[in-house]
């Protein structure tokens, strides 16, 4: 049995990683994605156990602390995102395609475990237009704001030790852009 591929998108905040996973898992019968971690508060409409699993910082601390996470980070001051390593490689092991959505920091520590991982980073058409989709979510402070721009340069700079790099502009087009050099990578 072929081995499934482990496939692994970041972005910065407000890019949208969300809706191009969402809209890759509805396409692909054949990948799974794996849920990560996190200590910050769920968003209105996000459900623990479907979009994160949000658990306390006592709890994350614990998971490190087991050896529990594949990668873990502290993304923002006070919180933490990590990938609990427990179901993937029972899936890549059955032929089933994973899909991360993490940062760049995780992304690279990914790399090093999973040499042969799909590493695919997401652009925005501008700084000028994240700002303006993170400003639209209406869920952050302006200095949350400022704090993701700022991270937001580090990350479309480190975007070059990548795979592949899509400029989120029209979604449809960037789903199937990715969808074509998996299958390419696959093959």
């Amino acid at each position: 049995m072929k081995k499934g591929k482990l496939i692994v998108i970041s972005g910065p905040s407000g890019v949208g990683k969300s809706t191009i996973r969402d809209r890759l898992l509805e396409e692909n019968d054949n990948l799974w994605y794996s849920i990560s971690m996190t200590t910050r508060a769920p968003r209105e409409g996000e459900e623990h156990g479907v979009h994160y699993f949000f658990v306390t910082e006592e709890e994350f601390l614990k998971s490190i602390s087991k050896n529990e996470l594949i990668e873990y980070m502290e993304v923002y001051k006070g919180t933490y995102y990590g990938t609990p390593k427990k179901e993937i490689d029972k899936r890549l092991k059955k032929g089933i395609d994973v899909l991360l959505e993490i940062d760049v920091d995780g992304a690279l520590n990914i790399k090093k475990l999973y040499e042969d991982a799909i590493m695919i980073f997401i652009t925005p058409p501008s700084l000028e237009e994240l700002e303006k989709r993170l400003k639209l979510r209406n869920t952050n402070s302006i200095e949350d704001i400022k704090e993701r721009l700022i991270k937001a340069k580090y990350e479309i700079e480190m975007s070059k030790y990548y795979d592949f790099v899509v400029t989120n502009e029209k979604v449809n087009k960037c789903v199937k852009d990715i969808t074509d050099f998996i299958q390419e990578k696959k093959n």
